[in-house]
């Protein structure tokens, strides 16, 4: 209880409105038992990216290969990977990340985006499937072209651009052979942004999503390539949102997600000609679709069930799901390219990871009904076994909001309330922690610290209302929320409640501060990446497009400067006690330097423990090998030096 006063009393804590997410059981804090395992070494934080990661994978024109983005080299580059499961081979080599590709109707070309040292003005490349050296198609410092898409014959890409002085990106077209562009779509509302999906009727069209940058309203469009005239082609349903995935072959069905008749996107199939919804497997979770098959028979779409995902095929002419069966964890489709089924319909290329299981991509035969992983990403050294796994919790906030979490427990671990505990806040706000493989998590564990890491209020995931209940209250209500996995932490009789720690990156960054400075005697230690410290100095700083996101969750601040006082660490974060390492990107977009800037030289000001550490050629996030493993290596040095005092 004291706890509980406390938190409400320093957060001004307002009991918010019931948010309509699903049902869940609360959890009793001493139900969670420690492995009954002998603790095992602690891996090299280094080993632990010896299993590599993706940026997303397509499928070849002949369905022999798939062109994967994976760090297999130390950086992002495209890879070929055989089908057959034959040796990968590198396509192009570069120091900046390349990824979104997709492949050209004749199987020859790859065009993908690159952006320059992590800065996020992308350019659209050209490189063979073969191998070779990319050719820059935009060549656009100020204009960032992503999401390309080759239209039937090859001849014209179709692409999202943005100005960097603009908030909102556009559709725009390039003819392939001279690389001339035109704009097809010119959005004048500041608040809205288009992307495109897909081509359609021989090509002579585009389906485009347009939508709010907080992504909770808006449609589905077609557009028409000769004259660039645009039609809406969802109801008009209010406040309500519509994303396209894809439209069949025949151009009769759009796949969507939309929440027009529930509080959580649920797959359908959207009539083009009547504009009505066919519900694929409505569900209380969210739901995504993917892409048709070629032969238009089957529809790909995904379940979010509590942060942990299921995929599934949606016949269309029976109506009758399919479970694809994969291990259990987060699955998910391929993540580029137009389509994830083989140019032959017979195959799916999807991805699948868990909390102690690296990312890998799978194919998944339709026939057969089984799956094979394609690519060996993680070491066979590397033994899911030894990592520790994951337990989804829930537990009540101050007002009774359920919140879910994933919590860690370490090998072993005695019930004596000695451990250290660390709260992994995630990056967002409009995000959600699922059940993936989580190197900081593995690490934190596996020398001997319990971790929690909660989807608060303001969470996708857990629809719409749930997501919407932090807006003009960040770091408030959200705040309470990640204090009271504390609580939970504390309840199951493991954690010390004076050796609690709190990092996270982004809005993750952004909370681990206001943590520090809302409710300074709950946290130990601290170490945020690119993290807010003052929403006014950051509208001044960051990109017309995160201007008009955080507008979208705090207001004008001209109309609402309390708002922004209230919710801007600044404004508390003189009060921190705990240690704080502060881990930055030089180029970053997003969260500028600036805001780190900030934070050392105040805590300096005030005598506090504090470091930093700046990444050049990083932007938002930490791309470049070397630097996430030093990034981690720093977090863990961190704690273990202010978590765990010497013996």
């Amino acid at each position: 209880m004291k706890i509980c006063l406390l938190v409400m009393m320093a957060c001004g804590f307002a009991t918010a409105a019931s948010a309509q997410a699903p049902e869940r059981a609360i959890t009793d804090p001493m139900s969670v038992s420690a492995p009954a395992k002998p603790a095992v070494a602690p891996p090299p934080i280094r080993a632990l990216f010896d299993a590599h990661a993706s940026l997303g994978a397509a499928w070849s024109a002949d369905g022999r290969v798939a062109i994967v983005s994976t760090n297999l080299g130390g950086r992002y580059n495209l890879w070929r990977f055989p089908i057959d499961g034959g040796a990968p081979a590198r396509i192009s080599k570069s120091d900046d990340r390349q990824w979104g590709q997709v492949v050209s109707p004749d199987g020859k070309v790859a065009v993908f985006q690159s952006d320059r040292a992590g800065g996020e003005h992308y350019d659209l490349f050209a490189v063979p499937t073969a191998g070779g050296e990319p050719v820059n198609l935009t060549n656009t410092p100020d204009v960032s072209e992503t999401d390309a898409q080759f239209s039937p014959d090859g001849m014209t890409l179709a692409f999202d651009r943005k100005l960097a002085s603009e908030p909102g990106a556009n559709v725009a077209l390039m003819d392939f052979a001279t690389h001339q562009v035109r704009l097809l779509t010119h959005e004048a509302d500041p608040k809205m942004t288009w992307r495109v999906v897909a081509w359609t009727d021989g090509g002579k069209a585009l389906i485009a999503d347009r939508a709010n940058f907080l992504g909770t309203k808006g449609g589905v469009w077609k557009v028409d390539v000769a004259t660039g005239a645009a039609k809406e082609l969802t109801p008009e349903a209010g406040e309500s949102l519509t994303e396209a995935s894809d439209v069949s072959p025949d151009g009769r069905y759009l796949a969507v997600a939309s929440n027009a008749q529930s509080e959580q996107l649920q797959a359908a199939l959207l009539d083009i000609a009547s504009g009505q919804f066919i519900w694929v497997a409505k569900s209380p979770w969210d739901q995504a679709t993917a892409s048709f098959s070629p032969d238009g028979r089957d529809l790909l779409f995904q379940t979010n069930a509590d942060g942990r995902t299921e995929m599934a095929l949606y016949d269309i002419a029976s109506r009758i799901v399919r479970p694809l069966d994969l291990p259990p964890g987060v699955n998910g489709a391929a993540g580029a390219g137009h389509s994830d089924f083989s140019p032959d319909s017979k195959l799916v290329l999807v991805s699948h990871a868990a909390s102690n299981t690296p990312f890998d991509f799978w194919v998944y035969d339709i026939a057969t009904g089984k799956g094979r992983r394609l690519t060996h990403f993680a070491p066979s050294s590397f033994d899911p076994a030894e990592m520790p796994a994951s337990n989804l919790v829930h537990y009540k906030s101050a007002d009774g909001t359920v919140i879910s979490a994933f919590l860690w427990l370490p090998n072993g671990l005695k019930r004596d309330g000695s451990a250290p505990g660390v709260v992994l806040p995630h990056g967002g706000p409009t995000g959600q922690t699922t059940d993936s493989f989580n190197r900081t998590a593995i690490a934190l564990v596996s020398r001997g610290y319990v971790v929690i890491a909660p989807n608060v209020r303001g969470s996708t995931g857990y629809g719409k209302a749930f997501q919407l209940m932090n807006i003009k209250d960040l770091g408030g209500g959200d705040l309470v929320d990640e204090v009271y996995a504390t609580r939970f932490m504390v309840a199951t009789g493991y954690v010390d409640p004076k050796k609690i720690g709190i990092t996270g990156g982004s809005y993750g960054g952004y909370m681990t501060l206001m943590a520090i400075g809302k409710t300074p005697d709950i946290w130990a230690a601290a170490v945020e990446q690119y993290g807010i410290i003052d929403w006014r100095t950051m509208l001044q700083h960051e990109d017309p497009e995160l201007q008009a996101y955080e507008k979208s969750l705090l207001g004008d601040p001209d109309k609402e400067p309390k708002v922004y006082t209230d919710d801007s660490p600044i404004t508390f974060i003189r009060q921190a006690k705990a240690p704080l390492l502060v881990l930055q990107g030089d180029n970053d977009i997003r969260v500028p330097k600036e805001e780190a800037e900030q934070v050392v030289a105040i805590l300096k000001s005030e005598g506090r423990t504090v470091d930093a550490h700046f990444y050049p050629n990083e932007g938002h996030g930490f791309a470049k090998l070397e630097n996430v493993v030093d990034s981690l290596e720093r977090t863990i040095g961190w704690f273990e030096k202010y978590l765990k005092p010497a013996s």
